[in-house]
């Protein structure tokens, strides 16, 4: 499953702008908790104060003191704009001031003892809390709108922050392996990034040190092969020409030339993988041909296990690869085939735009099916005869991927393995299958 990555530019957006709209609305909370505090502290000293004035003016003028409210034993004063009748229960209530609705309506009721009695007076400050609660939404709404200018201001930020980063990350992709200029760290004011910079010139030198070493010596490979192959092929043609030899021996000379062949097409495209360039050098090749001459080196252990090769390919396909790589691919898919089988059959066939290489060996466990592209994995048990280095499907594997070829492996013990390498037509197979569309299309026109 592919990891999903994000931009360093918007992680710095979203951490800098999910702290500031924290903070934001901490603050929004703050200040509306503190206000509303604040709010009922004013309220409290604001009826306290009038309370006391009030019942002063009654020691001093006992006629204003209000008439007695027997639905509540006590005596109910209010202003000329309040006109609410008091519930009986509010006859429960303790000396002090208290909040309470009437008919859905929140007011302060303050209560005080005056001469035996009970004097109740109504506030009602219902026009005053709702401009506060107006004040406290424009505070919450205000701070909703800094928290979406801070998400703009943010990802502006974080583009200045970043921005060293992201060129450092261009100059790098443009940068191409082997070039003599390294980066120019000098233009960077930010250390990390001129650190960054420096760490990445010295591992481009390293590598090009390691690839001028690989190259030095894979044409040391190249030489040192091609010799004695050269060598071999010289001295098959020259026997061949020799009227002493028999046909039986002419045959053997075929077979070595053909192996010299396969030799080295097997160090070109051995030599053609550790080169960047090889992925290109594709071309049309014919089926056909290439599976018969990989099979011919294992034609006699085939045949003296009795074992019978099946190629069921149309004689006329051909793909577009690599020649040189598919026959290392082959070579090592054959020799596994030949080794592992006992009885039966080898069958080759291409179709679903896969060739498709079956056998009926001994199989391989499902356990050890997953590990099979693995460098050096040989799944046990592993005769004797059979030892090998547990290397041949990995080549496989890193050859696939290089010329992006699918390859898939089915298997089960005894009862053989099937494998499907995934290889595209070459052109010609295409224009040929659309001309033959074409003309079928025609004739049933014509019939028609």
């Amino acid at each position: 499953m592919m990891r999903t990555r994000y931009s360093l530019r918007l992680k710095v957006t979203l951490v800098f702008s999910a702290l500031t709209i924290l903070l934001l609305v901490f603050q929004a909370l703050g200040v509306k908790t503190l206000a509303e505090v604040q709010e009922e502290k004013f309220i409290s000293a604001l009826i306290a104060d009038d309370m006391r004035s009030l019942i002063q003016d009654y020691h001093m003028n006992p006629k204003r003191v209000p008439p007695l409210d027997p639905h509540i034993s006590g005596r109910v004063s209010q202003d000329d704009r309040t006109h609410i009748s008091l519930p009986a229960s509010v006859k429960d209530l303790s000396i002090g001031t208290h909040e309470i609705i009437v008919n859905g309506q929140e007011i302060h009721v303050a209560i005080a003892s005056f001469n035996h009695t009970r004097i109740y007076r109504i506030y009602d400050f219902s026009a005053y809390e709702k401009h506060f609660k107006k004040t406290i939404n424009a505070l919450m709404a205000g701070t909703g709108v800094f928290s979406l200018l801070t998400v703009w201001l943010a990802f502006g930020l974080s583009g200045i922050l970043v921005r060293q980063v992201a060129g450092l990350a261009r100059q790098v992709k443009a940068f191409r392996l082997g070039a003599s200029t390294p980066l120019n760290s000098e233009k960077y004011d930010e250390a990390e990034v001129v650190a960054l910079a420096d760490a990445f010139n010295e591992y481009h030198r390293r590598m090009g040190q390691m690839i001028e070493r690989e190259k030095e010596f894979t044409s040391n490979v190249s030489h040192e092969f091609r010799t004695p192959l050269t060598a071999i092929k010289t001295s098959c043609e020259l026997l061949d020409q020799d009227l002493a030899i028999t046909s039986k021996s002419k045959l053997r000379l075929r077979q070595i030339d053909r192996a010299a062949n396969n030799m080295n097409e097997l160090v070109n495209a051995l030599l053609l993988l550790g080169r960047e360039e090889s992925s290109t050098d594709v071309g049309p090749a014919h089926l056909t041909s290439i599976v018969k001459n990989t099979l011919d080196p294992y034609a006699d252990i085939l045949a003296a296990k009795e074992v019978a090769v099946i190629i069921d390919i149309d004689n006329q396909l051909y793909v577009n690869v690599n020649r040189s790589a598919l026959v290392i691919i082959l070579s090592n898919l054959i020799d596994n085939a030949a080794r592992y089988t006992e009885h039966g059959r080898v069958r080759f066939t291409y179709q679903d735009g896969a060739l498709w290489i079956e056998d009926t060996g001994c199989g391989i466990s499902s356990h050890a099916l997953p590990h099979v592209f693995e460098r050096f994995y040989r799944a046990e048990p592993v005769r004797i005869a059979d030892h090998g280095f547990g290397m041949g499907l990995s080549i496989v594997k890193k050859i696939c991927d290089q010329y992006q070829w699918a390859i898939k492996i089915r298997s089960e013990v005894g009862q053989g393995t099937c494998i499907a390498l995934q290889l595209p037509l070459a052109e010609k197979n295409l224009m040929a299958s659309q001309k033959i569309d074409i003309s079928l299309t025609q004739a049933s026109q014509t019939h028609d």
